[in-house]
């Protein structure tokens, strides 16, 4: 037998289980009697008998899945006012017949068309008048003295499966293949003909319409036929795309204490460029980038303008101002540190930002393989480094795409082989060519003294650091795809008064690839280069020279301590450095992910790396709860070939926020 249903959207079918998970996300669960958390699904216990109202206990029974039994209790009448007793028989009558009428729509949407719900009252069904009265009749027995029995008894009977999706436009044609792939209308033996599945379907052939420029887009009608001999449902959706559209003007409506052009110096859209959900979805994402900023809304006009684009609306407000925060790190190998700053992100109504941060950590509270080697090679520190800084951004000078970034630090690096005591201050404009493209040039001046077990270098460096960006990533924290790519080269040319003079290149890259399409399984990869020439090695200070190892280079090894050794054999760093980086990373839950990771690398004392000398290989498994902000990581890794004469750690734990790269 076929049954052919012409509207979803009016059908009991549908419209029965679409109220079923509404009420589920809206209704609050029940209150647990004896556990606190519901930890363990115990129930508020009923009301007790009495002469005024007939309290009732009531039992599901005939299905054990957790999600069929939560949409039933949540559009049983029944269920949800059972801590509100009826005063009489007729009155819990009429919650079962009401229930008799919608239990058995929520089984359809759930795929199971022939289930069947039956409801009895102390064993009396519930269907039709004779049985109504009787239902109440015995109902009525039980005042004041007991509860009354009720069951609600559910036959799922055998479930359906979506056998063929068929999408046509408004005069009946099917699309071609280029508009709508295959994969669209694919399905499967164990595709379940559920009303979540085909809306969800739905939506996405709209999406598709709406991501080829149809902005309108929309399905004119859904039309699901159940074949019971069979099993099977067949959909045909038809499908209006309505008019192709640009992207049109872009109206700007701003808070008085943020000046629009900032906002529009973020709008890299132009009018008559190709409309899609993701164009509209990158203003909001560029706009955001601006510190300032509180909420961002993007939106969409209802019909075209005259030249056939779809207007653009960004709304926006202001956040709190003043910001101070504070955050802490620990490794078993690099010891633990804290971080406090204080930031005001809107410093005149620009969008000015200036950020003090303060640093501070102890390596002595980390295993310390080079105690003794230090104090050999006369290097006397008690383990304690900091920085202070202090950071001005100015966007968007003159409503330009032009950046103004101004820094002053003062800082004592400590680390395993080497300190540095240091102050500097930088000036640079910044570019934006878009969202993802950026390239800056500035003038940076340092002077310090660095001391390692080599010797002490005094240095004083001017100068011109220029650098590009690209960044096509879809999260700062936790990306699944696009890719990364910074490139840095610096110039201290002896002219401008540095001494040494030296030429210092870094380029770092970084790839994902999402393996599914909701993400949970993502491939990640990361290549570093670095180089510094113009003077030999000792005479090159120990913050500017490569070191390889930590927990963002190779984990397992201590921070900064791969590389070439000198005396007592302290790592003193190379001219050059090359490290890999790859991770699968799968989630388990959508809170809960695991990731194994391997990492290579090393430094160099050639100005370009070496592959005579050996380079270092770590591997381990990291573990990942994913939050609204970002996913904590704990990496547990573990050195490959560990150094020769070394006291390495066999393994070093790291813990923190985001992925490791």
């Amino acid at each position: 037998m076929h049954v052919r249903m012409n509207c979803l959207l009016r059908s009991p079918v549908f419209g029965g289980v679409l109220l079923g998970v509404a009420t589920l996300v809206l209704l609050p669960r029940p209150a647990a009697a004896f556990d606190l958390f519901g930890l363990f699904g115990s129930e508020e216990e009923p009301p007790a008998p009495s002469a005024t109202a007939l309290p009732y206990s009531l039992r599901f029974t005939g299905t054990d899945d957790s999600d069929i039994l939560r949409a039933l209790q949540d559009t049983s009448t029944l269920y949800r006012l059972r801590q509100e007793a009826p005063p009489d028989g007729e009155g819990l009558v009429r919650r079962a017949e009401a229930d008799l009428r919608r239990l058995t729509d929520v089984l359809s949407g759930y795929g199971y068309y022939q289930g069947t719900v039956s409801i009895r009252i102390d064993g009396v069904p519930v269907g039709g008048e004779a049985s109504l009265v009787a239902a109440a009749r015995v109902a009525e027995n039980a005042r004041a003295r007991t509860l009354v029995p009720v069951k609600i008894a559910v036959d799922l009977g055998p479930a359906y499966t979506l056998r063929t999706v068929r999408v046509l436009d408004p005069r009946g044609r099917p699309f071609s293949e280029e508009v709508l792939p295959e994969r669209f209308t694919r399905t499967g033996d164990d595709v379940p003909a559920r009303s979540a599945t085909v809306l969800a379907r739905e939506a996405k052939i709209v999406d598709r319409f709406r991501a080829l420029g149809h902005p309108f887009a929309k399905a004119v009608t859904r039309d699901p036929v159940v074949d019971d001999a069979a099993h099977v449902m067949d959909v045909t959706f038809t499908i209006d795309p309505g008019p192709m559209a640009g992207l049109g003007e872009v109206s700007v409506k701003a808070t008085d204490g943020i000046d629009p052009a900032v906002i529009r110096s973020f709008i890299y859209s132009e009018p008559g460029d190709p409309y899609s959900p993701k164009a509209v979805s990158d203003i909001r994402r560029s706009v955001a980038r601006i510190e300032g900023l509180g909420a961002v809304r993007v939106r969409e006009g209802e019909s075209l303008d005259a030249q056939g684009n779809l207007p653009i609306f960004v709304e926006v407000s202001e956040r709190e101002r003043n910001l101070i925060g504070v955050s802490a790190r620990y490794s078993t190998v690099d010891g633990p540190g804290v971080r406090a700053y204080y930031a005001n992100r809107n410093l005149w109504g620009g969008g000015e930002t200036l950020r003090l941060d303060a640093d501070i950590y102890y390596l002595g509270l980390g295993y310390d393989p080079f105690a003794t080697q230090r104090k050999l090679a006369g290097i006397d520190t008690t383990g304690l480094g900091g920085r202070l800084s202090a950071t001005f951004v100015k966007p968007a000078l003159g409503g330009t795409r032009n950046d103004l970034l101004a820094n002053l630090f003062v800082t004592r690096e400590v680390q395993q082989s080497y300190f540095v005591d240091a102050a500097g201050a930088s000036v640079a404009v910044r570019h934006r060519f878009s969202d993802t493209f950026s390239a800056q040039i500035g003038l940076d001046g340092q002077v310090g003294r660095s001391k390692d077990a080599i010797g002490t270098v005094d240095y004083r460096l001017i100068g011109v650091p220029l650098s590009v960006t690209y960044d096509s990533t879809d999260s700062l924290l936790d990306p699944t795809e696009g890719f990364r790519v910074i490139a840095s080269a610096v110039p201290y040319p002896g002219f401008l008064g540095s001494d040494p003079g030296i030429f210092v290149a870094k380029a770092q890259g970084s790839t994902y690839y999402a393996l599914d399409d909701e993400a949970k399984y993502v491939l990640a990869g990361r290549v570093g280069f670095g180089s510094v020439s113009g003077a030999r090695l000792d005479e090159i200070p120990d913050n500017f020279r490569f070191f390889a190892g930590g927990g963002g280079s190779v984990r397992g090894f201590a921070f900064r301590t791969l590389g070439p050794r000198g005396p007592f054999n302290l790592p003193i760093g190379g001219r050059s450095l090359l490290e890999a980086s790859i991770e699968a990373r799968i989630k388990i839950t959508d809170t809960i992910g695991i990731v194994p990771f391997f990492d290579a690398g090393t430094a160099f004392a050639s100005t370009l790396p070496d592959f005579d000398e050996r380079i270092r290989k770590a591997a381990g498994i990291g573990l990942r709860y994913y939050t609204g902000i970002g996913p904590i990581r704990a990496d547990l890794a573990f050195p490959l070939d560990r150094i020769k004469g070394n006291r390495e750690l066999p393994a070093a734990l790291y813990i923190s926020l985001g992925q490791a790269f």
